[in-house]
């Protein structure tokens, strides 16, 4: 996917994603070794938000497996339409002269398999970026149906066959660590641990996606997050949520966030009732406001905003 690692850097910034030096490298090893890459970390980290970076640098693809409780082999790998096969059998059952068992192998054919992303990410002419995010909602034995494709680029399905790939895709799977993911999945992936970004980098991440403003609206934004993230709120804002918290407070004219903006602001900042509570407790915005600040003061005296 990447010539070089600089190149891989390159793009990356391109795109819009600040990734550190043992992010990239990491990635970069992945691509060129078609090693799976496991991202841990919490929530709103931008675990998934590296896998489009990914695949906008590479100028490819996303197939998305969203992992959720109950998700079954026939939503991962396909299934096959049973309806559109009734309807095959009616119509050749017109026919005078049916080869029944050549009718058999053709029922049993792609031509009547709807594929799910598994499928879809091998059989792509050229490589793309295979998503499985939030595996860590799955149990083990979901994992165990991702093993053969980890492993050897391949598909075994019932009455269809094994299906090899065309291209081996550069497989992401993302976990938010409610559950340990299987010694089995780790030993075939590269590891990387995704936190939330620090104030210089999240400046930094702020600048590219608001380059018209200063440079203490960036450290402001970033002194936010920081902040925020430092409460100990049920739902500490993602990399995305302070975006659009910054790309807010241009439309409503400010590049600062002020005690007095509370309930304007609120709706932004706290997504869950004991949040909210918290942040409308007696001086507690104003308090996050002065923490904010001194965040702020501290990432511009480093320069790097």
């Amino acid at each position: 996917m990447f010539a070089s690692l600089g190149e891989l850097d390159q793009r990356l910034r391109t795109t819009g994603y600040i990734a550190d030096s043992l992010a990239t490298s990491t990635v970069y090893l992945a691509t060129r070794l078609q090693k799976p890459l496991l991202l841990e970390g919490p929530a709103g980290s931008g675990k998934t938000q590296l896998a489009y970076a990914v695949a906008e640098a590479a100028d490819t693809a996303v197939e998305r497996l969203q992992c959720y409780e109950g998700v079954n082999e026939e939503k991962a790998i396909g299934k096959f339409d049973e309806s559109l096969q009734r309807l095959c059998v009616e119509l050749k059952a017109k026919s005078a002269n049916v080869d029944w068992e050549s009718l058999r192998t053709e029922l049993h054919s792609q031509h009547f398999f709807s594929a799910g992303p598994l499928l879809r990410a091998l059989q792509r002419d050229t490589p793309c970026v295979l998503l499985i995010d939030e595996l860590d909602k799955v149990d083990y034995a979901f994992e165990a149906l991702l093993l053969e494709l980890l492993s050897v680029w391949q598909l075994s399905i019932p009455k269809l066959g094994t299906i090899r790939a065309k291209s081996i895709p550069f497989v992401v799977l993302t976990s938010n660590e409610e559950r340990r993911i299987g010694d089995p999945l780790r030993r075939r992936s590269f590891y990387l641990r995704v936190e939330h970004p620090t104030a210089e980098r999240e400046a930094e991440i702020v600048a590219l996606k608001t380059p018209e403003s200063s440079q203490e609206f960036h450290a402001g934004m970033a002194g936010l997050a920081k902040a925020l993230r430092g409460w100990s709120l049920e739902k500490p804002p993602s990399v995305s949520e302070i975006l659009d918290l910054a790309q807010a407070l241009k439309v409503l004219g400010t590049e600062r966030v002020t005690a007095d903006m509370r309930d304007i602001l609120l709706p932004l900042l706290a997504k869950t009732e004991a949040d909210r509570r918290k942040l409308l407790l007696r001086d507690g915005f104003a308090s996050l406001v002065y923490d904010a600040q001194q965040y702020s003061a501290e990432t511009l005296r480093r320069g790097i905003a």
